[in-house]
């Protein structure tokens, strides 16, 4: 089945999107059930000191900032979620395959923290990596998507920015060697003739 660029534009995120949340969900309800119900009881070391998985219930944001401001967090993801549909259906080039996957890996993220928030007032965090704070897939998705994102802007507008500048022009060129050979012979011919 083949989708037009306009049905893709909404079909492509959706697709990541369900498939993060699907990750999401599935690795949390393995960590809740393998190494919780008590935070920090257990954990599963995967590359020494380096990388473990271990369960934490974090009821605040990234950071551990904002806890025990379930409400307030809910709210605000769901406005950060209304906001970024609206973005991504008018202000982004929504039509391209790397922003259309990039927005799936945000939206999807967003969505598993945001289920976890209505239904259990925290979100449950589980990879640590070394003196890094507690995380987890979605937000690693959300993270990914966001640079993804971000790098492609960037690279398309300064390309949008080269294709502005005017290409090697013959006769700007003769001007600028005329100049500055006129220069280095003892200034422009406009000086020579006011003497």
């Amino acid at each position: 089945m083949a989708f037009t660029p306009q049905q893709r534009r909404w079909f492509v995120p959706l697709l990541f999107g369900l498939l993060v949340l699907g990750f999401d969900q599935q690795t949390k309800q393995l960590v809740l059930t393998y190494l919780g119900p008590e935070p920090l009881l257990r954990s599963q070391p995967l590359l020494g000191e380096l990388l473990s998985l271990v369960y934490w219930r974090n009821t605040g944001v990234a950071f551990g900032l904002f806890q025990d401001a379930p409400l307030l967090l809910t709210l605000t993801s769901i406005l950060i979620c209304l906001g970024a549909i609206f973005v991504y259906s008018t202000q982004l080039p929504n039509l391209n395959l790397i922003v259309q996957i990039s927005m799936g890996l945000i939206m999807g993220g967003a969505l598993g923290n945001l289920i976890d928030r209505v239904r259990l007032g925290y979100v449950i965090d589980f990879i640590q990596v070394g003196w890094w704070p507690i995380f987890n897939l979605a937000d690693s998705a959300i993270t990914g998507g966001t640079l993804l994102l971000v790098i492609y802007l960037f690279f398309s507008e300064s390309q949008q920015k080269a294709e502005l500048l005017p290409k090697e022009d013959g006769l700007l060129v003769d001007l600028l060697r005329q100049d500055l050979s006129q220069a280095a012979e003892g200034g422009r011919p406009d000086q020579q003739a006011k003497s």
